[in-house]
């Protein structure tokens, strides 16, 4: 290194004034160089007195990059300093805003002082080509450009003395750079730290976005919408697309909207406009053709049902192609972006109906993709890219590759799966690409009717899928949530929503066991590694249930089932043998998060650990539900079994067992209040996302349990009090109560018939 030269440019940076302009960052004017090379061109970060902290042997990054080299620990006590290289484009003062406002939420300010610097360089300059030549691993005389991949949403980081430089060559560019420097920054306040690295990176696939439903219950506030867009946006995803039955606002169709659940168009503008800035495209998927339920239950729309208050249009009614036209030219009016969603999936009764001879005569394939066509045909006008879910059209392959080239240039097909898959991916996706159609593959979270995600499905289920999408030539991932019955909360899906971005920022199969270490550091803030293993043993958990007798997973369903009940009886003799074990996974799962917030306070996304704590305790009431309710019917055996003894011990011991099941601290007020603790804590989890719409359904199922246990507790009173009065007690049977469990258990091949 030139002594000489750094000490000249040193001296030129220090007699040079610093703009502050309105976005109070630093505008750092680079002079011409008399000589080339490192020494000269990463000046402005390099410290002369290294206090550098040895290399961290994980960085915990999620989505990892193409390429990374961890370099020094610096020390952030002082803050840092950031620099944007004039002219700095507006796109890139937000990008560094947004850095600036993250780190004061970690406590580690932007400041003027600091020795530790950020530059960022847009590409094109000699100082940029220099950075990315350095990050490059290839000969010393080989071109110094971007490749193509890179430069849509490419970037590089470079270590160098003390500090980084970034340059990228497009806004997506500089602001994923930013992102992946937040995460290259752990700790807070004075112990915060930015862990130095070589990074060149760029996305595997072109579109990575979240399918979220805000039809089947839960509709976000507008203020959490945002929060999901910034978030998304941190882990460079850059689609959002809203699932609409019902819930988006249509002026020229009032009566589907429901009071208080409706995005309103004012609402959706507003969220399109912020989503830009953070480089998130927003998607609407409009219901045209099935899932339309909502809309069919008005009898002004019952002629285009396909069967009365149904799901799906009937083809053949021009005034239900009139209702898609109408809808999405309102959409095409709220959301600018190139690509607009028909859905169009599980039309399950189509030809059940109004359409019934049609199919009879000519196919469900050809009668569907007849309809598909129209549609599309008459939405040309709005010029914009229609995808369309792949279940129905898959099944015709040979149809899909006679379907004019103007179709499947209009269109984006996307086949989904939500399962993993031991024969592969291949046959959901081929038939769209081998018939011509760019294609996006949509695996999911597997949140859906579970008291928590099962990540056992999930995590497979993304990797393997946008795998195999990758390789087939698909162009983009949509992972999805869904809420069928209901009662999601969307903060415990932040653990498959990441590992869905990692999946498609990713070229190749992304590593399950890489991310799993890497969440709760990168997410949370957690150094221990506890909220990784508290994942961890709710996945346990579910595959315990999963591979009982019982053969499915924690359901909501289980939640709910009465125990005492001829199904519950069922469910009972199928999981017993496993409940001891199923709760002690998520005991320790409530025990993992409890001892995580108190090694740090200053925990990140505390409400989607509440939210991981939450169906951590709904799963243990399950197993503490049939655990109590068989111990309540045995108890009751043995205390009528005593009721005509006259032996002194035994009428006590016949008291203690009434007691026991009903009295202070008895089983049943143990059930009545766990169901209504989790009632409160799932109100409070609901409102910190959700607006209030949908949440009385939820609150009714709870408040519904709580009385079945208070009337169950008044039962046994009055069998208690006939015992006191008459000394006798009348048979379990009259209160309800189940004969005692026997030894025997369900045959291992006995699967519930009711799921």
């Amino acid at each position: 290194m030139m002594v000489s030269l750094l000490l000249e440019v040193c001296n030129w940076i220090g007699s040079q004034t610093p703009h502050e302009t309105a976005n109070s960052f630093t505008v750092v004017y680079m002079p011409s160089f008399r000589a080339a090379g490192r020494a000269a061109l990463f000046l402005p970060f390099v410290s002369l007195v290294s206090l550098a902290q040895p290399a961290s042997p994980s960085l915990n990054l999620i989505p990892i990059p193409r390429e990374v080299r961890a370099g020094e620990v610096q020390s952030l006590a002082s803050g840092v300093r950031i620099n944007c290289a004039a002219p700095c484009a507006a796109e890139d003062a937000f990008a560094i805003n947004d850095l600036k406002s993250y780190l004061a939420s970690q406590g580690v300010a932007a400041n003027t002082t600091s020795p530790v610097n950020l530059l960022v360089v847009r590409y094109g300059s000699p100082m940029a080509k220099s950075i990315y030549k350095e990050a490059t691993p290839q000969p010393a005389d080989a071109p110094s450009e971007f490749p193509a991949e890179m430069k849509a949403e490419g970037y590089v980081i470079l270590p160098d003395g003390k500090g980084l430089a970034i340059t990228a060559a497009s806004d997506a560019g500089i602001f994923y750079a930013l992102q992946t420097v937040k995460q290259l920054v752990t700790g807070t306040g004075t112990n915060a730290v930015l862990h130095t690295a070589t990074v060149r990176d760029w996305p595997a696939m072109q579109y990575r976005g979240l399918h979220d439903d805000l039809s089947r219950g839960p509709v976000p506030t507008l203020d959490f919408q945002k929060k999901q867009i910034r978030m998304l946006a941190a882990y460079k995803l850059n689609v959002y697309s809203p699932y609409f039955e019902h819930t988006m606002q249509y002026t020229g169709h009032p009566l589907m909207a429901p009071p208080g659940g409706t995005l309103t168009q004012a609402q959706a503008r507003k969220l399109v406009a912020y989503a830009a800035n953070y480089h998130v495209t927003v998607i609407p998927e409009q219901e045209a053709f099935g899932h339309l339920h909502y809309l069919l239950t008005w009898d002004k729309y019952s002629p285009i049902g396909e069967t009365p208050h149904g799901q799906v249009l009937a083809p053949g009614q021009p005034d239900g192609q009139k209702l898609t036209h109408d809808m999405f030219n309102e959409l095409a009016g709220i959301y600018p972006g190139p690509f607009l969603h028909l859905g169009a999936d599980e039309t399950v009764e189509l030809g059940k109906g109004q359409t019934k001879a049609q199919v009879d005569a000519e196919g469900l394939g050809p009668v569907y993709l007849g309809y598909l066509q129209r549609i599309v045909t008459d939405l040309k006008p709005l010029n914009r890219k229609l995808l369309f879910w792949g279940d129905i059209a898959m099944k015709e392959p040979d149809l899909l590759k006679q379907l004019p080239d103007s179709f499947k240039q209009a269109t984006i097909a996307v086949p989904w799966e939500y399962n993993p898959q031991p024969r592969g991916f291949a046959r959901f996706i081929k038939p769209f690409t081998d018939a011509g159609f760019q294609t996006w593959v949509s695996p999911g979270v597997n949140n859906w009717s579970r008291v928590y995600p099962n990540w056992n499905n999930a995590l497979e289920n993304i990797q393997q899928f946008t795998l195999e999408g990758q390789q087939l030539g698909a162009t983009g991932q949509l992972n999805t949530i869904w809420d069928d019955d209901g009662e999601a909360l969307f903060n415990a899906n932040w653990y498959g929503i990441l590992f869905g971005a990692e999946a498609a920022w990713h070229k190749g199969e992304a590593s399950i066991p890489a991310f799993q270490a890497s969440y709760g550091m990168n997410f949370h803030g957690d150094a221990t590694g506890k909220i990784d293993q508290a994942q961890k043993e709710l996945m346990a958990a579910h595959k315990l249930l999963k591979d009982s007798p019982y053969k499915t997973d924690a359901q909501d369903l289980l939640f709910w089932q009465d125990p005492w009940n001829p199904d519950g009886q069922r469910m009972a003799a199928e999981i017993r043998a496993i409940l001891p074990e199923l709760r002690l996974h998520t005991e320790r799962a409530i025990a993992l998060v409890a001892e995580a917030r108190n090694a740090n306070p200053n925990l990140r996304e505390t409400d989607a650990l509440d939210v991981l704590e939450l169906g951590a305790r709904r799963m243990d009431l399950i197993g503490l539900k049939f655990e109590l309710t068989d111990e309540i019917a045995t108890s009751y055996a043995h205390a009528f079994a005593l009721q005509t003894s006259t032996v002194k011990e035994d009428r006590e011991d016949l008291v203690r067992e009434l007691g026991g099941i009903n009295s202070v601290n008895g089983k049943l007020e143990d059930l009545r209040n766990n169901y209504s603790l989790l009632r409160d804590l799932y109100e409070q989890a609901w409102l910190k996302s959700y607006r209030p719409y949908f949440l009385r359904n939820n609150l009714e199922r709870y408040d519904l349990t709580i009385q079945l246990w208070l009337s169950r507790m008044d039962r046994v009173r009055i069998a208690q009090r006939q015992w006191v009065n008459l000394k006798t007690l009348p048979p379990a049977a009259d209160l309800g109560i189940p004969a005692p469990p026997t030894a025997t258990t369900a045959p291992e091949n006995q699967s519930p018939a009711s799921h």
